[in-house]
């Protein structure tokens, strides 16, 4: 059972397929200091399946981070610190690996203590933040 689990994740691991990390110019003006700067879009799909892309817009507050992607039993199945200040992190979801599952795209804000919680399915997300 573990062994099949174990070859479910590496395979939803490689369909999640990470294509830009990209630095903007400038830093964010300091609204909105105490939220985490993160904004999920769906921006395309390619061959039914949707293209999320994460923008993030970093401060002197928040300019260390952590992305984890976990499922329904809450396995971590993508893990990345990330730190820099204005950048895009783009993921192609493969619907038929996951089927119906929930997926839970976590984005943590080292330094301010923060987290912003997306739940994506085959058809939809929702955003959540916590403190």
């Amino acid at each position: 059972m573990e062994k099949i689990f174990l070859n479910k994740r590496l395979v939803v691991i490689a369909f999640f397929t990470v294509f830009s990390t990209s630095t903007a110019l400038a830093a964010g003006s300091g609204e909105g200091y105490d939220e985490v700067p993160v904004e999920m879009k769906l921006i395309r799909w390619i061959k039914d399946q949707p293209v999320f892309q994460f923008t993030f817009t970093g401060n002197a507050k928040h300019d260390d981070f952590i992305i984890i992607i976990r499922d329904d039993f809450n396995n971590t199945i993508y893990r990345e610190n990330i730190k820099g200040g204005n950048f895009t992190k783009t993921f192609l979801l493969n619907t038929d690996e996951i089927g119906d599952d929930r997926l839970i795209f976590e984005i943590i804000s080292k330094k301010a203590n923060k987290s912003k919680v997306y739940q994506v399915n085959r058809n939809t997300f929702v955003e959540e933040e916590t403190a």
